[in-house]
């Protein structure tokens, strides 16, 4: 070993510990920052989320409050008195508000319908079918219509005289009392709505369209898969997020959205068959004026939405998962 290297090896042990010392310090301002860095990001967020937060607190949770509160008291002599679950016994013993309840499950047993119409055509869309730019403006023009507007259209249209009765009866079937029969109007009511929304769905899908990885569409068209199993395996997959979205709007929609249209073609009849909880709340406050016992129908609309798209969420996610 020269003496060179000698000065090298015993001069290396002297440096080693103020490298250590340099280190440590070093590594502590780094730290504190990237701290007061995520600090202020974090300070930056909340400002700019505060005036939402504020304005949903104050237009949507408390009044949701307040109205949880004022559903037990009464109406009428009792007006402000506690009365506790009065008002829902009231309704639980009501044959129009149980009606109303189970037209909510046959809003939950169109729903599939209502988000697979929109699904499928976003897909026959994305695929670029021919004159898809044509289609796309068709399918969304329902969606800029008033729903009063939508309804008369549809009074004519329903009638018993009306065109659709008249094409049945080239093909030998009799006129259908779509509005008047208690068992058809509230599915008469459901398929109008389904009509005049879709395409607002329809948009939804598209975007979730736009970040769909087009590698994979090309990995399964080499592989030799079909249409079906693409959406199967491919598209519902990738856009499990946007089918969650989807449906759970969806069916908000329907639960808050139908009342122009129940209010124009049917006005919740015949004899009560068409009612849901939103029509069901407008009468009760406005013509029977009971604003506690609206008060308490609208908690109970609240907790079925709370239920069902929590419960929506749920098996879509398991669905897709197993997909």
């Amino acid at each position: 070993m020269t003496v060179s290297e000698e000065h090298t090896v015993i001069q290396e042990p002297q440096q080693a510990p103020a490298a250590r010392q340099l280190q440590p310090a070093t590594t502590a301002r780094t730290t504190a920052t990237r701290r007061r860095r995520l600090g202020e990001h974090q300070i930056a967020a909340l400002v700019l989320v505060t005036p939402a937060l504020l304005i949903i607190v104050g237009l949507r949770v408390v009044p949701l409050v307040l109205g949880a509160q004022y559903s037990l008291t009464g109406d009428g002599d009792r007006n402000g008195l506690f009365v506790g679950l009065a008002n829902y016994r009231t309704l639980a013993a009501d044959p129009v508000f149980r009606t109303a309840v189970k037209n909510v499950g046959l809003l939950f047993l169109a729903l599939p319908v209502a988000v697979a119409i929109p699904g499928i055509l976003a897909t026959f869309l994305f695929l670029k079918v021919p004159g898809h730019r044509f289609y796309r403006s068709v399918y969304f023009f329902p969606v800029v219509l008033s729903p009063v507007i939508i309804g008369a259209i549809f009074n004519i249209l329903l009638s018993v005289d009306g065109p659709l009765n008249q094409l049945l009866g080239v093909i030998g079937i009799g006129p259908v009392d779509w509005l008047g029969n208690p068992h058809l109007a509230i599915v008469s009511v459901i398929g109008v709505h389904i009509w005049a929304t879709f395409g607002m769905a329809l948009v939804i899908f598209m975007a979730g369209f736009s970040t769909l990885d087009q590698s994979l569409l090309d990995a399964a068209r080499c592989d030799g898969a079909n249409l079906p199993q693409t959406i199967r395996h491919v598209v519902v997959p990738e856009l499990s997020q946007t089918i969650q979205f989807v449906f759970v709007t969806t069916m908000i929609g329907m639960l808050t959205g139908m009342f122009g249209l129940v209010y124009v073609m049917t006005a919740g009849g015949p004899g009560g068959a068409t009612y849901l909880p939103e029509f069901y709340i407008w009468v009760t406050q406005g013509q029977l004026n009971s604003p506690a016992l609206a008060s308490a129908a609208s908690m109970v609309l609240f907790l079925v939405m709370l239920v069902v798209g929590l419960a929506q969420i749920r098996l879509i996610k398991r669905a897709t998962k197993e997909v």
